[in-house]
């Protein structure tokens, strides 16, 4: 189908409810990601706090990694600031029992709410 010229476009033949369907389900699909990428940094800030003998550069590294790929997010997206607040206790709740199954440490151990906050988490120089 050729394009429009000179700025005529036929917007009736645009089929708006699977074009808004389309949009809305990119950004469930970009809130997904970097929800996942926080379940991650949580995961690893968790291991390093808790389990400070096994510290190695590539806990280091995947953290750094993660940050960096949320932080892309953003800056592509900086509406999905919301979507981080909006979901960190849940992303919180994944990460500390993940952490529990990866150490084998207590799930009590870890605290029970978020002891990071959004700053933290994507701060590159903190580490707890």
């Amino acid at each position: 189908m050729a394009e429009p010229t000179g700025g005529n476009r036929n917007y009736e033949k645009v089929d708006w409810e699977n074009l808004l369907e389309e949009i809305e389900d990119m950004g469930k699909r970009e809130r997904q990601a970097i929800r996942s990428n926080i379940v991650i940094v949580l995961l690893h800030l968790l291991k390093w706090q808790f389990q400070p003998e096994h510290r190695t550069g590539s806990w280091a590294a995947s953290i750094a990694e993660y940050r960096r790929r949320i932080l892309d997010s953003l800056d592509d997206s900086p509406s999905l600031k919301s979507a981080i607040a909006d979901g960190l206790e849940k992303c919180y709740q994944s990460a500390r029992k993940q952490a529990h199954q990866e150490t084998g440490l207590a799930l009590n151990l870890f605290p029970p709410e978020c002891p990071y906050a959004v700053e933290e988490i994507l701060n590159d120089d903190f580490l707890p």
